[in-house]
């Protein structure tokens, strides 16, 4: 079985920060951390600007945030494909501009605060989420289980 299929566009003025290979790496130890089948993955790094704009035409919210995940689906798992069809999950949007404030404020490095962002906006397409305080329980935990499994072999471009 091929890998996964992991789409990224990191805007031009974030190219010297993050890399789109880094992001790849992370996004295909989390898909296959949970055991995910093959699938398709679109992750955007961009400004606020754009996150605040989609924020606001999806969510309601004229504000820009840290994450915004788009899922194709509510529950992935719930798909029947034919042979050899892809599921799309749906597309991570990071703000790399609020990242670099939310790293500075908590005196981690940039790559720590977006493999955060990435793992966080992976599981809500893979169905996790923090409606209730059981579901931020249980999400929270998924997090820094994964999070301490990605180790720093993948933030050592820091």
């Amino acid at each position: 079985m091929r890998g996964h299929e992991i789409q990224v566009l990191v805007d031009a003025p974030f190219r010297r920060e993050v890399g789109e290979e880094w992001v790849r790496g992370i996004v295909g130890r989390v898909l296959a951390a949970e055991k995910t089948p093959r699938v398709g993955v679109s992750v955007r790094l961009a400004g606020d600007a754009l996150v605040r704009r989609l924020n606001r035409e999806y969510r309601g919210e004229d504000a820009p945030t840290d994450v915004l995940s788009f899922a194709l689906s509510e529950n992935p798992h719930e798909f029947v494909l034919p042979p050899g069809g892809l599921l799309q999950l749906g597309e991570v949007v990071v703000s790399l501009s609020t990242a670099r404030r939310q790293a500075r404020e908590a005196g981690r490095p940039l790559l720590t605060e977006v493999t955060h962002l990435l793992v966080h906006g992976l599981l809500h397409l893979l169905g996790y989420d923090h409606e209730s305080e059981e579901d931020e329980r249980r999400m929270r935990a998924r997090e820094e289980g994964l999070l301490s499994a990605l180790g720093n072999d993948i933030i050592q471009r820091e």
